[in-house]
């Protein structure tokens, strides 16, 4: 074998050498792509059915305060609630692109301080007692769960004694992580788990029936039972007003949540900029005033976007409708 023929069969051998490589690289890139989809998918639908069972429980009241008669006085109302009107925070409740506080999660926000847009999604509901013939019975049939999939086990003892979930984002082990913060049933203290890594952004849109933002409830038009806008946790707030922006709260119908969960460095075959609407279609759900609402993209990181609308099963009155009314849901605040 010449010089000339060992080097052409040097370079033909090197030529598939590099072949197969590459080859072998685009099937491993290939291969870690299809899982990350396949993860994201699970991810999305773990996320979607957990969010979705803990909205349609909110608002609801075990028998003895869903049958009680409605109280035509704040001092009516504290006696038989055995609590302050102004006290009874309503079972869905929010803030916009915040962090929960750790000493009040439910009624104080914190300024966010990373790079990521979540907002914070606070369901309150009762349990069911397992002997409903037996006033001193405290156990629960275990049918309720808070979004750490726990079951309480204690039965409420009066109208504002609820089992707590707060759906909000933060940063765990270096990635944006859908968090559960909840409280313990036994000791009142509150605690916090990550559900769900990856999801970099988390937008809630509060489907409410004839609510004007920022105004005190109007007595016309009347409720109707069903949402005919979407707005922002901000929008249903009456500045200086508590009782005003409860009852605003309290005309809520449905939530619209919006996702984009994202997978791990080079799960995507390349990088390209994207943009990406949580919450829905362009120019109907994204705000300049809602920076969560559009999501651009420009790492190699493969992404998936989750929207979906639930419809709430509970009246959200809780003990301010009339037995006169004939509204769907109505709330009247008693004097």
């Amino acid at each position: 074998m010449t010089l000339v023929e060992l080097m052409v069969a040097m370079a033909i051998g090197l030529l598939v050498v590099l072949v197969t490589v590459a080859a072998l690289l685009m099937s491993r890139q290939g291969a870690a792509t299809v899982d990350a989809s396949s993860q994201l998918r699970d991810d999305s639908r773990f996320a979607s059915q957990l969010i979705q069972q803990l909205v349609v429980q909110a608002g609801f009241e075990d028998v003895d305060f869903a049958s009680a008669t409605y109280s035509a006085s704040s001092a009516l109302y504290k006696l038989k609630n055995n609590l302050e009107i102004g006290a009874l925070q309503p079972s869905v409740y929010g803030f916009d692109n915040a962090l929960v506080s750790p000493s009040d999660p439910l009624n104080v926000s914190l300024t966010r301080t990373d790079s990521y847009n979540g907002d914070i999604l606070i369901l309150q509901y009762q349990t069911v007692k397992s002997k409903v013939d037996d006033d001193s019975s405290s156990e629960t049939d275990g049918s309720m769960i808070t979004c750490d999939g726990t079951s309480p086990s204690i039965a409420a003892t009066n109208r504002g004694d609820r089992a707590v979930s707060v759906l909000h984002l933060a940063v765990s082990a270096g990635e944006p992580t859908l968090m559960c913060t909840t409280r313990n049933d036994t000791t009142g203290v509150f605690y916090t788990v990550p559900l769900v890594r990856g999801v970099e952004s988390f937008q809630v849109l509060y489907g409410v029936d004839n609510v004007t933002p920022g105004a005190v409830l109007p007595a016309t038009p009347p409720a109707t039972g069903v949402p005919n806008a979407y707005l922002r946790a901000d929008q249903l707030t009456v500045a200086g007003n508590t009782v005003a922006t409860y009852a605003n709260w309290r005309r809520v119908r449905s939530l619209r949540i919006g996702m984009v969960l994202r997978g791990p460095p080079g799960s995507a075959l390349q990088a390209t900029s994207t943009t990406y609407y949580p919450l829905g279609v362009k120019d109907h759900y994204d705000s300049t005033n809602d920076p969560g609402s559009k999501l651009t993209a420009t790492d190699n990181r493969l992404r998936q976007t989750v929207t979906f609308t639930v419809q709430l099963r509970n009246c959200q009155n809780q003990g301010y409708q009339p037995a006169t009314s004939t509204l769907p849901c109505d709330v009247v605040t008693p004097s």
